[in-house]
C-alpha cells in the first residue's frame, strides 16, 4: 500500500488548509486511516484517525474542534480539514493507514503504512 499526501503549505494564524491522502495498492484490508505530525525538535504525535472497523473518528485534544477527518472509500482517500490554524500546528503531517485496535488508535506503532510528509507552516 502506498500513501500520497498533499495539500500542505503556508497559511496565516487563524487560516485553513485541507490535506488529502490517496491510497494505492492492496487496500481492501485497510480499515483505518489517519494523520500524525512532527514539529522540529519534537516527537511525532497523533492528530486524527478514522476507523471503519472500530467506528468513529478520533482526535488529539490539541486539534479537537478545529480539525475534521473524513474518508472517501470509493476513492481510497482520507482528508484532514484544518481550521483556525495556530503557529503551534506547524509541522510535517504524515498520512497513515492500518488496522489498530481501539486502545492503540493513537499510537504510531499501530499503523503499518506511512506516506511521505507534507509541510504545514502557520505564521503568526
Amino acid at each position: 500500500v502506498q500513501l500520497q499526501a498533499s495539500g500542505g503549505g503556508l497559511v496565516q494564524d487563524g487560516g485553513s488548509l485541507r490535506l488529502s491522502c490517496g491510497a494505492a495498492g492492496h487496500t481492501s484490508n485497510i480499515y483505518a486511516m489517519g494523520w500524525f505530525r512532527q514539529a522540529p525538535g519534537k516527537e511525532r504525535e497523533f492528530v486524527a484517525a478514522h476507523s471503519k472497523r472500530i467506528g468513529g473518528t478520533y482526535y488529539s485534544d490539541s486539534v479537537k474542534g478545529r480539525f475534521t477527518i473524513s474518508r472517501d472509500n470509493d476513492k481510497k482517500a482520507a482528508y484532514l480539514q484544518m481550521n483556525n490554524l495556530k503557529p503551534e500546528d506547524t509541522a510535517v503531517y504524515y498520512c497513515v493507514a492500518g488496522n489498530p485496535i481501539l486502545s492503540s488508535i493513537r499510537l504510531a506503532r499501530a499503523y503499518t503504512y506511512w506516506g511521505e510528509g507534507t509541510q504545514v507552516t502557520v505564521s503568526s
